[in-house]
């Protein structure tokens, strides 16, 4: 030992045994002295540092900074002192280093990379030796650690882009081949290309893990490669890319279907588009696709009816052979008029809408020729006069083409301005208005204008797609002042609603459930907003009457919200200056915001814990109060299925004892109801699915909660809904893997033994969540018995 330390000037073991003193002692400023005194005595501190990272060991991988990373931090002070660089180092010396350091870096600490790299010069060596490390610690499965060491030192050109990013991405983890893409167009071709074609016909999943053997997914792994999800990510690096939507066929197939079919359930199930904006959007959607021509054949046989189908069939001459049954026979049966489509509303649709409408939905209070459509300078130097006056209010709102399959950005077709009377559209289809400096310098004048108060809802969406159409707003930002956005001001209503015994009452129409700004307009106004022109073609000229008579309504429906709000806003639980609202004021400091946001979260998390608190009765049972009638049942009574936006819910009444079945993240909707009628189960279901799925079981056999609410909450409200008496012998009754009641108690000694035995066996053993374990097919739940 006296040899080696004369040989290196200094005792590793005497120094390694200090510093591990000194660090779990916490005398940070004692281990600098040390650290930097034994470097400055190394004959060569680059093979020091190295010997000392090889034999620490106390390694904390649960602490944000361990001693490896602090030693690494210190060293990388000594910059100064020649002898901590490679240049005073033989060539031989050199590559031993540097060979060593990247040992290290095969046990992939953390922490450990960057500083190795910098210390050592290791992007310096020669690519073969580099490349020859990478395919060791793929070999090591080491798929993160060689994916980001290849980028660190600049080898993507060099390596198969599919070996280094296939197993991190089945791994989930594909922000991770992202950044190995990045920079490099053709690697980010390839990888979205290959994305794509995970989602074609003929993609096996099982072939490809084949590939990997040493690769063992778990099931939420293997869930995330789905054609539903994957074309999300694949249309999002689209977008982010740049790529060429014609390279991705499958994913723009799929996505294209997927909204030929949300059309047609729009369409002829809601009824809530009309058949002309359908029409609009069909067209464009299914040119040039004798695929895509096929599936909307076989879905208008679904919903609609054959002649309709034989009409479509006959416009883009369908071969017989890719013609659903009896549409041939239809065309044979039809005359060449008969199968010309329809041309849509007439041209002189009547400003006024159908007596219907009028007595259903809220009204445009206001006469055609006070709707002005600004598609000219002069009309928009008018629209500017009566506009840009100190006190005017102005509701805005805008209208852009929906984009059913494609990943082009939204670009704004019509601005819409009320003030009282009137209503401007500012048609930025119309190139005199669009590409001119006039029509941006008077939207950037309207919006920062503090003496003019603009109303809108969900102002955010719209000022995103604005930036889109006008790049020039994003250059030089908006001064926004003088905004209004009513969501903040309806979110603060319902809140104060929900927070009262008795609802404020309205008037409910037929069909899907409002949302939004019509909910907003029904529950203020007492009717909801027509929305049947929504996801119009809002790009087409001219504008039919219905579209004009939507985007004028829309805009001036904020303007009777608000003043109806301001004449009462202690009736509707607001404060008297409910203007001062978030999105019109400075931004505060955090230092004053935080005490505010905390105080008011106790506060709601104090009222729920009240309105939800159980009451025990003698015989230590829990009766959760109803506000329904019915008779008393016990968890185990209570079958249930969980909508997969519920899976939080299910767990949690799982805990309790109740029977639950749970969607998967790829099911659809439907498979709830197919699941209650065959085992006579209850739905438990969020948002709008619960409208279609109450349609399809008997009366009450469907619930629908909160998402926004924990598990706890909204698990409290379903025991309070169907009368549940609990005890404390159901809870943990019910086994949370094979929901069955069958246990088989063991020892501490006995679960630690089947722990240690089984770590490494993972075709078999599955550790799932404290206090139980499961092993092959038997459920062992751990008690601390004595």
């Amino acid at each position: 030992m006296n040899q080696e330390r004369a040989l290196k000037g200094y005792d590793l073991v005497g120094l390694l045994e200090h510093l591990c003193g000194l660090w779990n002692r916490k005398e940070q400023e004692e281990l600098r002295q040390v650290l930097a005194e034994s470097f400055s005595q190394m004959k060569v501190p680059l093979a020091g540092l190295l010997d000392v990272l090889e034999n620490c060991f106390t390694i904390q991988k649960n602490k944000s900074t361990n001693l490896h990373q602090f030693i690494l931090a210190e060293f990388t002070r000594l910059k100064t002192n020649p002898k901590a660089s490679l240049k005073g180092l033989g060539d031989e010396d050199r590559l031993r280093l540097q060979q060593q350091a990247l040992g290290l870096l095969t046990d992939s600490q953390p922490g450990y990379m960057d500083p190795l790299l910098t210390i050592y010069q290791l992007s310096s060596l020669e690519k073969p030796l580099l490349i020859e490390h990478v395919s060791f610690l793929h070999g090591c499965c080491c798929y993160k650690e060689a994916l980001v060491f290849s980028v660190k030192v600049d080898l993507q050109k060099d390596l198969d882009m599919e070996k280094m990013c296939v197993p991190l991405i089945l791994l989930d983890k594909l922000p991770l081949a992202e950044m190995y893409v990045r920079g490099h167009p053709n690697l980010q071709h390839r990888l979205v290309t290959l994305l794509d074609s995970w989602c074609g016909p003929d993609f096996n999943i099982q072939i490809l893990l084949s590939q990997y053997p040493q690769l063992v997914l778990s099931k939420h792994q293997t869930d995330q490669i789905h054609p539903k999800l994957l074309s999300k990510h694949i249309f999002r690096l689209m977008e982010k890319f740049g790529i060429d939507p014609s390279l991705c066929l499958n994913s723009v197939y799929k996505r294209k279907l997927d909204s030929l079919r949300f059309l047609m359930y729009k369409t002829f199930g809601e009824k809530s588009m009309s058949e002309d904006n359908w029409r609009d959007h069909v067209q464009a959607m299914v040119e040039g696709n004798t695929e895509l021509q096929v599936q909307l054949l076989q879905l208008l046989v679904k919903h609609c009816t054959l002649q309709t189908a034989a009409q479509w069939a006959a416009h883009y001459a369908i071969p017989r052979n890719r013609l659903p049954i009896g549409v041939w026979d239809k065309i044979q049966c039809l005359s060449p008029k008969q199968l010309e489509i329809n041309s849509g509303s007439p041209p002189s649709e009547p400003w006024m809408p159908p007596r219907s409408d009028q007595e259903k939905y809220y009204q445009l209070p206001l006469a055609r020729e006070n709707i002005h459509f600004v598609k000219t300078l002069d009309e928009l130097e008018r629209c500017k006069e009566a506009v840009l006056k100190d006190g005017v209010v102005v509701g805005v709102d805008m209208e852009w083409r929906a984009c059913f399959g494609t990943v082009s950005s939204q670009h704004v077709a019509l601005i819409q301005m009320a003030i009282q009377g009137q209503v401007f559209l500012l048609d930025l289809c119309a190139h005199d208005i669009s590409q001119h400096s006039a029509a941006v310098g008077f939207i950037r004048a309207l919006l920062s204008h503090k003496n003019i108060l603009k109303l809108g809802y969900g102002m955010s969406g719209d000022f995103r797609s604005l930036v889109s159409t006008w790049p020039e707003l994003k250059e030089e930002p908006l001064k926004m002042e003088g905004v209004l956005d009513l969501l903040h001001v309806h979110q603060e209503l319902q809140r104060c609603w929900l927070g009262r015994r008795g609802r404020r009452s309205v008037e409910v129409s037929g069909g899907p459930a409002e949302k939004g700004l019509s909910l907003m307009v029904q529950q203020v106004l007492g009717k909801p907003l027509n929305k049947i022109e929504q996801l119009s073609n809002w790009e087409r000229r001219p504008l039919r009457t219905s579209q004009l008579r939507y985007a004028a309504a829309d805009a001036y429906c904020l303007l009777d919200v608000y003043l109806t709000l301001s004449k009462d806003p202690k009736g509707y639980g607001l404060q008297e200056d409910f203007r001062t609202n978030p999105s019109t004021q400075t931004s505060k400091s955090r230092k004053e915001k935080k005490p505010k946001d905390k105080s008011n979260k106790a506060k709601r998390r104090e009222a729920r814990h009240k309105e939800n608190e159980p009451h025990f009765v003698e015989d230590q049972g829990i009766k959760v109060k109803s506000e329904y009638q019915g008779p008393t049942i016990t968890p185990q009574d209570l079958r249930v299925v969980c909508d997969n936006m519920l899976q939080g819910l299910g767990r949690y009444l799982r805990c309790l004892g109740v029977d639950v079945k749970m969607l998967e993240n790829t099911d659809d909707h439907k498979v709830a109801a197919e699941l209650a009628r065959a085992d006579g189960r209850v739905i438990l279901t969020a948002g709008q699915p619960y409208q279609s799925l109450r349609s399809q079981v008997g009366e009450g056999r469907c619930l629908t909660l909160d998402c926004s609410e924990k598990a706890r909450d909204q698990a409290m409200r379903v025991l309070r809904h169907f009368h549940v008496y609990l005890t404390p012998a159901d809870i943990f009754s019910r086994c949370q893997y094979l929901k069955t009641y069958r246990y088989v108690i063991l020892t501490r000694f006995s679960s630690f033994y089947f722990l240690k035995i089984n770590a490494k066996r993972s075709d078999n053993f599955t550790r799932n969540f404290v206090g139980e374990i499961i092993l092959e097919e038997c459920i062992m739940c751990v008690y601390d018995l004595p």
